[in-house]
């Protein structure tokens, strides 16, 4: 008799077990908003040459300036009001195209070309800094300024981030927050 209720109650943790699995991914995936804690594969496709965002991005400098304020990236609930990148590997604000005025270089590359690897199996950890000037591994960034904005969370001692090519936009690279799974433009200074 032992043995046959110790199958069943096996039986009945074993179901349990099994129809919870879902909810404990549930909430696996909840606490971690829109792509924070994963590692995009790619960085963002070229933006389309007429999308909605690169047609606003041609405004005037004035108007041009106050986008990234202005503009909602929160795409669902407990997703970043920040660029930022889902699980599927979806780039969320990163649609304006070549010509925004607001990632222009007057002299692009004039540190040189980022020496380090790029792309999802090159991790590095910030050694110190802010937006203005942080470093990893003997390389050094400094943010676009209409970014600032986007990494007041930012762990500059700690965070772990990825580096991508930036496909519109000529000089700047994109530096992928882990943790957080938003990010930011970036140039290389050397």
């Amino acid at each position: 008799m032992k043995k046959i209720a110790s199958s069943a109650t096996l039986g009945i943790a074993a179901f349990f077990l099994l129809s919870a699995g879902p909810l404990f991914a549930q909430q696996h995936e909840q606490s971690h908003p829109a792509g924070a804690g994963h590692i995009p594969a790619h960085g963002p496709p070229p933006a389309p040459p007429h999308s909605p965002a690169r047609a606003e991005a041609h405004g005037s400098p004035a108007q041009v300036r106050e986008a990234p304020q202005a503009r909602n990236y929160s795409d669902d609930r407990g997703h970043p009001n920040a660029p930022h990148v889902h699980a599927d590997d979806t780039w969320v604000g990163h649609d304006t195209g070549r010509n925004d005025p607001r990632y222009h270089l007057d002299h692009p590359w004039e540190h040189g070309h980022f020496g380090g690897g790029i792309g999802p199996s090159h991790v590095y950890r910030l050694a110190g800094g802010g937006p203005q000037r942080f470093g990893f591994g003997g390389f050094y960034f400094c943010l676009a300024p209409d970014d600032y904005g986007f990494v007041n969370d930012w762990l500059w001692d700690s965070d772990q981030i990825a580096i991508y090519n930036d496909p519109d936009h000529i000089g700047w690279y994109l530096a992928y927050n882990v943790r957080l799974g938003t990010y930011v433009h970036v140039e290389y200074l050397g």
